[in-house]
């Protein structure tokens, strides 16, 4: 009767030193691999900050723009009135 042990070494050449040792080669790349996408999320989580602060200041930006547009346009329509270039 074989034993699991021997099939795989007789089918795949492989001793179970030598597959427990790949076994711990691909758990330390999967190591590296999350500390890896750990670091990407740390990062992804700045850029986003960064991003909702710059669409937060260009949105107050555009605000104060607007605002001094609409100034502009009351004091406009008051000098047209006055020089009796609009209706009243």
């Amino acid at each position: 009767m074989w034993t699991l042990a021997a099939r795989w070494e007789q089918e795949f050449g492989m001793s179970d030193n030598l597959v427990l040792e790949h076994l711990r080669a691909i758990g330390g790349d999967i190591a590296e691999v999350k500390l890896d996408m750990r670091d990407m999320k740390h990062r992804m989580t700045a850029l986003e900050i960064s991003m909702a602060a710059l669409v937060a200041t260009e949105g107050s930006h555009y605000a104060s723009l607007a605002s001094r547009v609409d100034r502009v346009e009351d004091r406009l329509e008051r000098m047209e009135r006055r020089l009796e270039l609009a209706p009243a």
